[in-house]
Formats: structure tokens, C-alpha cells, sequence
């Protein structure tokens, strides 16, 4: 149930001589996606990266929780990403937000929390379901202990467990954001057999949407059958 440590990834743009709405639509439309990186009591920079590679970045789950080293020319700025602006209707970034770090310098940072093995658990073989509960932990560590994922190993994990945040195995450089979440000890994920209610709901809901496939099937053939008369 340790982290798994994330190691440092360039990430390769340039920079924009403008700013303003024009400027990144023009950059938009040139394939790029802009970009601001401040922080660290330095200027903040306009910066623009390829489109596609960033939207290929960004399906990894842990791209997020990393220290990106943001490489531009021959200079090169550890930062991590602070937010992402999509467009609302297409899979495009509009806008991406980056903020500098200090190597002795604590951040906050979500994780992700990914669950391994749940296929060996013995609750899962014995009929039960894992509920995820918390897909991610707020931290606070120091770049360099940043975590690019906690992973929580199922193999051994019993039919009614109730896994909690005191349950992951954080090593004493990362401590959990209780700006977040509280003092209180929230539950990471459950194993627990699917109450029969559940399964008849399901049940009667699919046998619901049958029953209206084949009323819709009887009336389209009495309706062409009543054209061909």
C-alpha cells in the first residue's frame, strides 16, 4: 500500500511574446495549447506546447501528481500543474496553469489512488464488489517525496474490509492535507457482497427496457403490416 514514487518529466514548449484571448486562439489554431507558469516570486511567463502531446500527457493519471520539469530552449524550470481548462464539449485543452517549485519548498498536491490486484483479493473471489471511495489523497510533501500514485494492493484484502486513509502506508515525508480532508479518517474503499435489492432493481430495470424493445418491435411490424394492406 506505498506510493509509488513519480519520477521527474520534461515537458518541452516555448514562449509566447503576448498574451490575451487573441493570442491563444492563435495559438490554439497554430496546434499548440497555451500556458502560464508563475510562482516562486518570479515573473509569471506565457508558454505554449504542442496540443496533441499534452492531451496524450494527460491520459495518464499520475501525469498530474508529478514535478514537471519544464524545459524551454536550453533552460529548463521544475513546476507541477495547478489546473486544466478544457473546452466544455471537445477533448481539447484551452488553457493550462503551472506553477514553479522550490526544491526545500512543501506543495499540496492531489494523488491518485490506484487499486491493484483486485482480481486475487479474497472478498472479490467470494462474491464481493469493491466500492472506490476516495479516488485521490491531498498531500503535503516536498517536491522530491511527491508520489505519482498511492497504490493500494487488494490481494489480501477480506470480504467486509473497510479500508480508511490510516490504512495507506505513507512514509513520514508525506503528511495528508487536513486542509482537505479534515481530521477525520475517511474510508479509501469497502469490499462487500451486492445486496439482493440492488441485483432485483437491476434485474426488473432490464427486463423493464426489454419489455419496451419488444412493444416498440410489435407496433413498427402491425404498422407495415397495416401499410401493405
Amino acid at each position: 500500500m506505498a506510493p509509488a514514487m513519480a519520477s521527474t518529466t520534461d515537458l518541452h514548449g516555448e514562449l509566447r511574446e503576448s498574451g490575451g484571448k487573441r493570442a491563444a486562439r492563435r495559438a490554439r489554431r497554430a496546434g499548440l495549447a497555451p500556458a502560464v507558469l508563475y510562482g516562486a516570486d518570479r515573473p509569471a511567463r506565457m508558454l505554449s506546447f504542442p496540443a496533441e502531446v499534452l492531451a496524450r500527457r494527460l491520459e495518464d493519471p499520475t501525469f498530474r501528481s508529478r514535478v514537471l520539469n519544464i524545459r524551454i530552449g536550453d533552460k529548463s524550470q521544475p513546476a507541477i500543474v495547478k489546473e486544466v481548462h478544457r473546452h466544455p464539449a471537445r477533448n481539447e485543452v484551452l488553457h493550462l496553469d503551472l506553477q514553479r517549485v522550490r526544491e526545500e519548498e512543501a506543495i499540496r498536491m492531489a494523488v491518485p489512488i490506484m487499486l491493484l490486484n483486485a482480481e486475487q483479493s479474497p472478498g472479490v473471489k467470494m462474491g464481493g464488489s469493491v466500492s472506490h471511495l476516495l479516488t485521490e489523497l491531498h498531500v503535503v510533501c516536498l517536491p522530491r517525496h511527491l508520489p505519482g500514485q498511492i497504490e493500494v494492493d487488494l490481494s489480501e484484502t477480506e470480504l467486509d474490509a473497510m479500508l480508511h486513509i490510516s490504512d495507506l502506508d505513507l512514509p513520514e515525508e508525506i503528511a495528508v492535507n487536513e486542509r482537505v480532508h479534515g481530521a477525520a479518517d475517511h474510508p479509501v474503499l469497502s469490499i462487500q457482497l451486492r445486496r439482493v435489492a440492488e441485483v432485483e432493481d437491476e434485474e426488473e430495470a432490464l427486463d423493464e427496457e426489454l419489455a419496451e424493445d419488444e412493444a416498440g418491435g410489435e407496433a413498427a411490424a402491425e404498422e407495415e403490416s397495416s401499410g401493405e394492406d
